[in-house]
């Protein structure tokens, strides 16, 4: 049941702030976007320039305004000056890029939510509902706030906040909870003031182009579809690493952790998204009622099975001791359906490696009685095809076929045929916050867990990181710039595979 209140009378015309959409047309609906935690990081580096990019590119509607909410004591200058000194515009189209600048931030407005968010969010309300007038209205609101806050700014939004004469939605910010006990009281907790509909869980790894072209390349080419299962497949390989190691001051060697933050929403959507069955249709309940049938069917994860480690500090030797928090994770899993029994799915995730990377790699079956089998000598993994989708170092799609070499004799060579997007395509990729921030504005749900696919992830890593603070276990060391854990190398050939090293 949605609790909303009604809106505040209007302010005394002298108070009224918002004058410039008094033009728009009666059948256009006004939009107010809400950025709660206005003044931290993640909302002054990414969320408020995702914001311009899409008003830039014309995707935001003409009548929209934009409020930063937060404690600090700042004016509507303080904020435009804070927002002005992030924003630039695409390379591609500079063209009126000053003033699209300044008519952006001429609709961006601050609210000081004082030290009561209850009062904070009436008057936001008011504020709000100066500009959007007796007409149809719009809001979104981006909670940018740490998960421990989450709460007490969404109960009062949700109690105050809302308008009553359109559409309101949430965005909320990974990681979703510390235990799926604490994860499932957040989760009833906003189902008592929101709809399920309403409520957006964005991680922005999964913006990505990588992401999206998992279910086009399967769905609409007839070349790759009839392979998607066991029958061809002999593994998966799923791959995020970055050479940064700067959050691991704050995130990673603190409470979370890497499990929590990369791999129970980027790596499992994205094992769901690849290995899902064809949905009803490309809406966005019918594409998560089948990612959540795969969550449900990973079989529990063998504690032999998952490799752990921990990357060194310099800075502060002692501080690894003290916790033993992964910032590196690798695991087998199995899905248990009929499509994917048997096959590998092996992830890997860390930071402060040699290289960012982010890919998936799918390695077919050997051939049967593959007649050219002596050609390859002894090492029989050579006449393996691959396909691989790639997001970092640069985005491309890769496939390892086997050829003859140009030539007298017959000599055999494993060649791939490249698809690289910054050769093919000649235009900027835009940030994945744009992505997903326009797939909120048209409610297109696909790529957000729903409150099922939250649980079932939590049902598959929970027992991990029940073992890992039960018997405390260790995680293995690694240098910046290395690899990673060995065991990593071993795990990967007990299941029969073999990581590709291209680090």
């Amino acid at each position: 049941m949605i609790n909303q209140c009604e809106a505040d009378p209007p302010l005394p015309k002298e108070d009224v702030m918002f004058d410039h959409f008094d033009d728009r047309p009666e059948s256009a609906p006004s939009l107010c976007i809400a950025v709660i935690g206005a003044t931290g990081e993640l909302a002054r580096t990414k969320v408020f320039p995702a914001l311009f990019a899409l008003y830039y590119s014309g995707f935001l509607p003409q009548n929209v305004a934009i409020f930063g909410y937060s404690r600090k004591a700042l004016a509507d200058e303080d904020l435009r000056s804070m927002i002005e000194a992030n924003l630039t515009c695409r390379v591609d189209h500079h063209e009126n890029c000053e003033d699209k600048l300044n008519e952006f931030l001429k609709r961006t407005y601050y609210i000081d939510a004082g030290h009561d968010n209850k009062d904070g969010m009436v008057n936001l309300n008011s504020k709000m509902a100066q500009i959007e007038g007796t007409h149809a209205s719009n809001r979104i609101f981006y909670l940018a706030v740490p998960q421990e806050a989450l709460l007490d700014v969404a109960l009062p939004l949700a109690d105050s906040a809302q308008t009553m004469h359109g559409w309101n939605r949430i965005i909320i910010e990974k990681p979703f909870g510390f235990t799926s006990l604490s994860s499932q009281r957040v989760t009833q907790s906003l189902l008592s003031r929101f709809e399920e509909k309403q409520i957006y869980r964005i991680d922005h790894l999964l913006g990505k182009d990588l992401i999206e072209n998992l279910t086009v390349l399967r769905f609409s080419n007839l070349v790759f579809e009839p392979l998607w299962s066991r029958t061809y497949i002999r593994n998966v390989q799923v791959i995020f690493s970055e050479e940064t190691a700067t959050e691991t001051q704050g995130r990673y060697f603190g409470n979370y952790g890497i499990i929590r933050d990369i791999v129970h929403s980027h790596i499992l959507q994205t094992i769901a998204l690849f290995a899902m069955e064809p949905p009803v249709s490309l809406d966005g309940e019918d594409i998560r009622d089948e990612k959540v049938k795969v969550l449900r069917s990973i079989r529990k994860v063998d504690f032999e099975d998952v490799v752990l480690g921990q990357l060194k500090d310099t800075s502060e030797v002692d501080r690894y001791t003290k916790s033993m928090t992964p910032t590196y994770f690798a695991a087998a899993m199995y899905i248990d359906n009929a499509r994917w029994d048997g096959v590998p799915f092996l992830i890997k995730t860390g930071m402060g490696l040699m290289k960012n990377r982010a890919e998936i790699r799918i390695q077919f079956r050997h051939v049967p009685g593959n007649i050219y089998r002596e050609r390859f000598g002894h090492d029989i993994d050579l006449d393996t095809n691959e396909l691989v989708l790639r997001d970092l170092p640069e985005e491309a799609i890769l496939l390892k076929v086997n050829n003859k070499v140009p030539g007298l004799g017959l000599q055999l060579d494993a060649s791939e045929l490249n698809l690289l997007y910054r050769d093919r395509y000649d235009v900027e990729v835009p940030d994945s916050y744009e992505h997903l921030l326009l797939d909120v504005l048209d409610g297109d749900n696909h790529l957000f867990m729903r409150s099922d696919e939250l649980a079932a992830a939590w049902n598959v890593l929970a027992p991990i990181i029940h073992e890992i603070d039960q018997n405390r276990v260790a995680p293995e060391l690694y240098e910046a710039g290395d690899k990673g854990p060995i065991n990593a190398y071993y795990l990967a050939a007990k299941h029969g595979v073999r990581w590709d090293d291209d680090w």
